[in-house]
């Protein structure tokens, strides 16, 4: 089998570096490795959707495909008042985010590996944050879409980036379907961020 960043146990041998980058102001470092996602540094849209993000003062947070970190943490230091649960099906990202959590003396956090929402399917949350895994194809982005939908509280929003050429479009209409609103937030070099909002 071919070795995916979704792929749940990487065989690709390990090569740890660590990046030090900042994210809404503040100074961070993380730790990657190969066969987890953007493991040169944070990407561009994570770095987007970071940026854009809002989040109210205690808010219950879940950051679906977390890799090693980036969004769930910085989302932590956002929030200190709100607990942010992190989930990933790579064993060696989540290995990652919990090394990286402690990395950033972030406590508000929890890091689960969860094949997409297996393992939190009994917990309800304000805010949804992904960077969907775009090469795990449109059914298991359009499954995030779905199913996290039905984890959020009335009121509750999902925040999503996703390149105009990977199928913004076609997202931004599935998730038109599924929530009362969706607002463009921003768009940066190709990267679309959407706000959907589930009824109140």
């Amino acid at each position: 089998m071919a070795d995916h960043y979704y792929s749940k146990s990487p065989v690709v041998k390990s090569d740890r570096q660590i990046h030090e980058t900042v994210l809404r102001s503040i100074k961070l470092r993380f730790i990657t490795d190969k066969g987890v996602f953007s493991k040169s540094g944070v990407d561009y849209g994570s770095r987007v959707l970071v940026e854009a993000l809002e989040l109210a003062p205690g808010a219950q947070v879940l950051d679906v495909g977390c890799g090693y970190g980036a969004i769930g943490i910085t989302a932590a230091k956002m929030n200190p008042a709100g607990h942010i649960t992190m989930i990933d099906i790579n064993e060696r990202a989540v290995q990652l985010a919990q090394e990286n959590a402690v990395l950033n003396a972030v406590t508000n956090i929890t890091v689960l590996q969860s094949d997409l929402y297996e393992r939190v399917k009994d917990q309800r949350f304000d805010v949804i944050v992904t960077n969907p895994p775009i090469r795990a194809g449109k059914a298991v982005v359009h499954q995030i879409f779905e199913e996290g939908a039905e984890l959020l509280r009335p009121g509750g929003y999902m925040w999503i980036v996703i390149q105009k050429k990977q199928g913004a479009p076609s997202a931004e209409a599935k998730l038109s379907t599924l929530f009362d609103r969706v607002d463009e937030m921003t768009k940066d070099k190709g990267y679309r961020i959407f706000r959907a909002q589930k009824k109140a």
